[in-house]
C-alpha cells in the first residue's frame, strides 16, 4: 500500500506540473498576431554574429540579418580564423546588402576556455551602440526581431534571452532533436522565466553596454565554461533579472544524425551539471517515463490493464505536448509521442552522462569542466 500510495503521488504530482507547464509556455510563446513596428526614439542597436564554419541554412540565417525593420543598426560578423570557409560568404552578403552598415572582424582574443566567447569579444569593443545582440550564426532572425527583445525590456532587467525553437527538420533524428529543444528545453525555460527564475540561452543574448560593464565587461563572461550560465551569474549578482522575449525564434535543423543529437543534448547537460548542480540533479525526474513507470506500478497492485491504460497515458502526456507546438506555430510531426517518447527514454541516459562527464568536444575544441564550473 505505501508503493501504490507513493506511485499515485509521484504521478499525479507529475502529472499537474506538466500539464501546468504546457499551458504557460502555450500562452508565452504563442505567435504574435502581427510583426511588432518600431517605436519612435528607439535606440540604435548592434548586432554581433559569431560564425564558425558552413551550418545547415547559414545563408538564409546570416541574409536575415539584413532584413530586420529597424532604423538604425549595425551588424559585426565575428570569425575567429582568416582560414575559414565562411568568410566569402559573409563578404557575398555585405556586398549584396550595402544599404545595411556591416563589418567582417576576423581574429580570436583568447580571453578564456570558451572559443565562441573570444570570437565575440571584438565584436563587443567593436561596437559603436550601447544595446548590443549576441546573436548565433544559426538562429533564423525575424523582421522584428530587435523590438521584440526591446519590447521584453523592464527596470528590472539586466539581459533578455530566447531560446532556440527547431524547424525544418530532415529526419527522424531532426525530428527528436525538436523534441528537445522545443516541447522540452524551451518549455522548461518559460515555466522558469514566468516565476521569476528566468535564466540565460546563449543563443541571443540582448545586452545594455552598462549593465556588463558594471559586471566585469565581456571578458568576465569566461568566468564559466559556458557564457549563459556566467551571463545568468552576472545579472543576477548586479540584482536584476533574466527575461526571455515571449515568441522565441527559430532555428532551422534539417539533416540531423543520432550522435550529432547526443552529442548535443550530452555537452548541455554536462555544462549544466557544471555550471548549476543544484538545478541539474532533479532533472532525473523530468519527462514522462518515471511518471509512466508509476502508473504502471499503480495499475499492476490494483490488477488492471498495465500496457492498454500505459500506451493511453504516454498518448495524453505527449499529446499535451502537441497541443503546445501547435498553440506556438512550431513544428509537430504526426508521429510526435513517437519522438516525445525516445528523447524522455534519452533523458535518465543524458542526465547520467553529465553527471559524470568531464569534457566535451565544440567545433573542434576539447572543452574541460570542472564541479565548480571553472573551465580547466
Amino acid at each position: 500500500m505505501t508503493l501504490l500510495g507513493l506511485a499515485v503521488a509521484f504521478c499525479g504530482l507529475t502529472v499537474l506540473v506538466h500539464v501546468a507547464s504546457v499551458a504557460i509556455a502555450s500562452w508565452r510563446c504563442r505567435a504574435p498576431s502581427r510583426p511588432l513596428a518600431p517605436m519612435p526614439g528607439t535606440p540604435p542597436v548592434t548586432v554581433v554574429r559569431p560564425v564558425c564554419g558552413i551550418e545547415n541554412f547559414i545563408e538564409e540565417t546570416l541574409a536575415s540579418t539584413f532584413r530586420l525593420d529597424y532604423p538604425d543598426y549595425e551588424i559585426l560578423f565575428c570569425v575567429a580564423s582568416p582560414s575559414d570557409p565562411v568568410i566569402p560568404l559573409v563578404e557575398t552578403l555585405m556586398a549584396r546588402h550595402p544599404q545595411v552598415p556591416a563589418r567582417l572582424l576576423i581574429g580570436n582574443d583568447p580571453v578564456s576556455s570558451n572559443p565562441k566567447l573570444n570570437n565575440c569579444v571584438k565584436g563587443w569593443h567593436a561596437a559603436r551602440h550601447d544595446w548590443i545582440v549576441l546573436a548565433d550564426s544559426n538562429v533564423l532572425l525575424p523582421a522584428d526581431y530587435l523590438q521584440r527583445l526591446l519590447a521584453t525590456w523592464r527596470a528590472d532587467t539586466g539581459l533578455v534571452c530566447a531560446p532556440p525553437i527547431g524547424s525544418r527538420p530532415d529526419g527522424f533524428w531532426a525530428e527528436v532533436e525538436c523534441a528537445f529543444l522545443n516541447t522540452y528545453q524551451a518549455r522548461a525555460q518559460y515555466v522558469a522565466d514566468t516565476i521569476g527564475l528566468g535564466f540565460a540561452q546563449g543563443k541571443t543574448l540582448f545586452w545594455r553596454r552598462d549593465v556588463l560593464e558594471a559586471g566585469g565587461g565581456l571578458e568576465a563572461l569566461g568566468a564559466e565554461v559556458a557564457e549563459d550560465a556566467a551571463s545568468t551569474k552576472v545579472v543576477r549578482g548586479l540584482g536584476l533579472k533574466v527575461r526571455l522575449a515571449d515568441a522565441p525564434f527559430e532555428q532551422p535543423l534539417g539533416r540531423r544524425r543520432a550522435a550529432e543529437v547526443w552529442r548535443r543534448q550530452s555537452r548541455w547537460a554536462r555544462l549544466r551539471r557544471a555550471c548549476f548542480p543544484g538545478w541539474f540533479l532533479p532533472e532525473i525526474l523530468t519527462g514522462g517515463v518515471f511518471p509512466g513507470l508509476a502508473l504502471a506500478i499503480a495499475v499492476a497492485a490494483l490488477d488492471g490493464p498495465v500496457l492498454p491504460l500505459l500506451v493511453l497515458f504516454w498518448l495524453a502526456w505527449y499529446g499535451a505536448e502537441m497541443v503546445l507546438a501547435r498553440a506556438a506555430g512550431w513544428h509537430v510531426g504526426r508521429w510526435y509521442p513517437l519522438h516525445g517518447l525516445l528523447r524522455d527514454l534519452m533523458l535518465p541516459a543524458l542526465w547520467l552522462d553529465g553527471l559524470l562527464g568531464q569534457s566535451f568536444e565544440w567545433r573542434g575544441n576539447e572543452i574541460r569542466v570542472e564541479a565548480d564550473s571553472r573551465a580547466v
